[in-house]
């Protein structure tokens, strides 16, 4: 009897990584497995275990091979990530982007990085931007780096990885790198002046192949030695791509987890701040997507303290009556706002601790929904607005959203939105999916108008 035919998705979030077997015909997760993404403090620099993440991806396909016939493996990654190669190793560990060490070389990467109006790239903190990465390592590592003879993207890395094969596409060197041309489609100025631009692998589309599975690879995990690589795609870009092919434009995408990253296609450019943490995005067909982030999971964690509690109605209404508010921002460096994060109530200092594990939650879901509302102001966004993540399961960001943006929300009900775009990447350009758009959000019928305009009014302003 023949297998099912299946496709692996490779998914390397910033705080955990997801292996999936994929349905081809439904395009629907069979499986699903998980781990941490581990960083490692010793060494040059605070850099990601690939090794440790190279050791699961291959059990797992292993896995995944006993169970269906995997003729396709994509790959989906967080960007701000680069992997240096010197022949068939690292030259150097594949920096975390939260490594202050590129702080270093602010002043002097400032005048290097090139105009907002060229890169459409804010200037972010620590190794956020790829470019102020490789930048800082040519000049700490001078010998390490030069022996570099590639630069790959993070999730070509993981193709080169798993079929030999070196290559580069657009959204990742489109997402915030400063190495990027997003209205020419070619390298930065910054790029091309370091001499960079000729060490990335030659462009591909993310659903190209690249390759098949090294032979060794196919022998170990016993999979067909004819499954093939395809080129792989930014993580939020893989979220995008379901919808760019399910909507016509404009539309938003609200793709949440660590970060809420703002997707507006048919959006303005013109809006875009770099002061704010604006952007534009390239989709998996090259085009620039107005786009807004801030980190919307790591703030929600710091300011619930962790909490799993659901705030009732009651709690509600009491942190909008009595303007129980966070007042942005908690990630430093990041987001549309620069202030010092701190709580009110009723306008006076509050020690969140004092407040109840309900209260507290309940706060920090309105503070989600009241900057994504800024957040979807900065980025032009129109028309219906699609939540997928972690936030499309929290219905008061959802409600109080849908509350402020006077137009519809919806609410995937498949929170894995990453995982079927780089799965659409085995049946590309031509793929096609049903009209499924999710499920109406309901307005939150709490009146938060006062609540959004004190919030508004104590939130200090950017520029």
């Amino acid at each position: 009897m023949a297998r099912r035919p299946a496709i692996a998705v490779v998914d390397i979030g910033k705080s955990n990584a997801k292996l999936a077997l994929v349905d081809r015909a439904s395009l629907g997760v069979v499986a699903l497995l998980t781990t941490a993404n581990r960083v490692v403090a010793e060494g040059p620099y605070p850099h990601y275990d690939v090794e440790h993440l190279w050791r699961w991806i291959r059990n797992g396909l292993k896995s995944f091979a006993a169970q269906a016939e995997v003729e396709t493996i994509s790959v989906t990654t967080h960007g701000a990530c680069l992997a240096l190669l010197a022949g068939d190793a690292l030259a150097l560990p594949v920096l975390d982007y939260e490594c202050p060490g590129p702080e270093e070389i602010s002043a002097e990467y400032a005048t290097a990085r090139g105009n907002f109006s060229e890169t459409l790239s804010p200037s972010l903190p620590n190794g956020l931007n790829a470019g102020r990465q490789i930048y800082w390592q040519a000049r700490a590592f001078p010998e390490a780096f030069a022996r570099v003879d590639a630069i790959l993207p993070y999730p070509q890395y993981w193709a080169w990885r798993l079929s030999g094969a070196i290559a580069s596409e657009a959204t990742s060197l489109g997402c915030h790198t400063d190495l990027w041309n997003p209205g020419a489609r070619t390298f930065s100025k910054l790029a091309r002046r370091e001499g960079w631009d000729r060490l990335f692998a030659p462009l591909r589309r993310p659903w190209d192949t690249v390759g098949t599975i090294l032979p060794a690879l196919a022998a170990e995990t016993g999979l067909s030695p004819a499954c093939r690589v395809v080129a792989g795609i930014h993580d939020s870009n893989a979220s995008l791509l379901p919808h760019l092919v399910r909507h016509q434009r404009p539309f938003a995408v609200l793709s949440s987890g660590t970060w809420m990253i703002v997707l507006a296609p048919g959006g303005s450019l013109a809006g875009l701040d770099g002061a704010r943490d604006c952007l534009a995005n390239v989709d998996a067909f090259g085009d620039p997507v107005p786009s807004v982030r801030f980190m919307a999971g790591r703030e929600f964690e710091l300011l619930s303290s962790g909490s799993a509690a659901v705030s009732s109605p009651n709690a509600i209404a009491h942190v909008v009556d009595n303007q129980i508010m966070a007042i942005p921002a908690f990630a430093e460096g990041t987001g549309p706002f620069r202030g010092r994060g701190h709580w009110l109530k009723n306008g006076v200092a509050v020690d969140p601790a004092a407040l109840s594990d309900e209260e507290r939650v309940a706060a920090a879901s309105l503070y989600t929904a009241l900057v994504t509302e800024t957040c979807l102001s900065l980025s032009g966004a129109d028309g219906p607005i699609v939540v997928e993540g972690p936030f499309a399961r929290n219905a008061l960001f959802l409600s109080a959203l849908a509350a402020r943006v006077h137009r519809p929300v919806l609410a995937e009900r498949d929170a894995t939105g990453t995982t079927q775009g780089a799965a659409m990447l085995a049946v590309m350009p031509d793929a096609r999916l049903p009209n499924d758009t999710g499920t109406l959000v309901a307005p939150l019928s709490t009146d938060i108008a006062r609540y959004a305009e004190s919030w508004a009014t104590a939130t200090p302003a950017v520029g």
